[in-house]
């Protein structure tokens, strides 16, 4: 069965036609820097390779595009909009109500628009691709994989907060993680790389959003990302940890509404507050040309993901191996090399040579005789996706 993956972030929108069982890849695509005037939109077949530069103001234009490429009498990869079975979509916010993928029903959509509130970035644009892709392809099962699924293996130690306990036990306060299909499918890669099923691994998914994981048995032991999809990292728009006495300091005495604050760490701070600029391709080079805020905001950068490298190294007793993955992750050679100079104390050594190389599949940027691997692993959460909800079809 043909098998439509539906991927929607903050600014992006990654999708692929994958034929399952035989995860045969028909197109594969992306639609990049949503809400600005270049836009890209990229389409690829085995015989066909395109890349539009356009304004794309929302991702409901988004998605038409993309529909309008699948559907394309020349180079699309489908006649009608029935050869679309299945449509899997990433779900980032599945709170305690989803701990597997799922079957989209009126009650789960409603679910999902209810704990938007917890990743107001993320959940009502993935309710809105679920929406768009019931009208266009009505004949095919829609599925969510939810991010938070795979960080329910996190023990109590490492999710509950130090709050009075009912806002765990009532309310559901907790950590719950995200980015979890991603940091799933790099670590059983990089498990099978190293042929060890108990490696103490830390994943880096690094992109527009950004978040850590410690795993080790498979199984994530720790996280970044809490409550909602906002603290940990330094992201592109998110402010990541900040002391939460500023929020009361900004509305006491600076005069800010909550609504404001709320606003302004989720989608002005971050790397855009520091710099101006969101997309950490721009802030590299500009900081190539001497842009001072760039150069410090990229430092610490850095300086938050090494804090979060010693911290896991302790709580997984040791590490095997760290995996840089998503855009920034594989495509960054200056994010990696600030990340890894200068920890040597944790048996980390990276080979400078290696670390400018490039590949399509999984890559060592370590020296010969760094202790830790340090791996590059191209993520490919639709894959990973399209084989969770081809499961769950083909069960029922």
């Amino acid at each position: 069965m043909n098998v439509l993956v539906i991927n929607a972030g903050s600014s992006s929108i990654k999708y692929q036609v994958i034929r399952m069982p035989s995860e045969r890849v028909l197109c594969t695509g992306s639609v990049e820097r949503i809400g600005f005037k270049d836009a890209a939109l990229h389409y690829e077949t085995d015989t066909v390779k395109k890349k539009s530069i356009l304004e794309i103001q929302n991702h409901k234009t988004g998605f038409q595009k993309i529909a309008e490429f699948l559907l394309d009498p020349e180079i699309g990869v489908i006649k009608d909009t029935g050869e679309i079975e299945v449509v899997g979509h990433r779900v980032v916010h599945g709170g305690n109500s989803f701990s597997d993928t799922t079957l989209i029903t009126k009650e789960v959509k409603e679910r999902i628009k209810e704990l938007s509130v917890l990743a107001p970035l993320h959940n009502p644009l993935n309710l809105e691709g679920i929406l768009l892709a019931e009208n266009i392809f009505p004949e095919a099962k829609q599925i969510a994989v939810f991010d938070t699924a795979f960080h329910q293996s996190l023990p109590l130690k490492a999710k509950k907060y130090a709050l009075p306990d009912e806002f765990y036990s009532k309310y559901g306060i907790q950590v719950y993680g995200f980015h979890g299909t991603s940091h799933k499918y790099v670590s059983e890669k990089a498990i099978d790389y190293l042929q060890n099923t108990k490696a103490r691994i830390i994943s880096l998914h690094l992109g527009n959003g950004c978040s850590m994981t410690a795993i080790k048995n498979g199984q994530s032991l720790d996280h970044s990302l809490g409550f909602t999809p906002s603290n940990g990292l330094i992201m592109g728009s998110r402010s990541g940890d900040i002391d939460h006495s500023i929020i009361f300091y900004l509305v006491d005495t600076l005069g800010y509404t909550l609504a404001d604050i709320d606003r302004m760490l989720i989608k002005k701070s971050g790397m855009l507050g520091l710099t101006g600029y969101s997309d950490l391709r721009d802030i590299q080079a500009a900081a190539e040309k001497g842009d001072t805020d760039c150069q410090l905001a990229l430092e610490m950068n850095a300086y938050r993901i090494k804090k979060y490298i010693g911290a896991y190294a302790a709580a997984l007793n040791g590490l095997d191996a760290i995996v840089f993955t998503a855009g920034i992750g594989e495509h960054s050679s200056l994010i990696r090399k600030m990340v890894c100079t200068q920890m040597e104390y944790l048996g980390i050594q990276l080979d400078n040579a290696k670390n400018e190389s490039r590949s399509d599949s999984i890559f060592e940027i370590n020296t010969d005789s760094s202790q830790v691997k340090i791996l590059v692993i191209p993520t490919n959460e639709e894959l990973e996706i399209a084989k969770q909800a081809f499961e769950i079809v083909k069960n029922r």
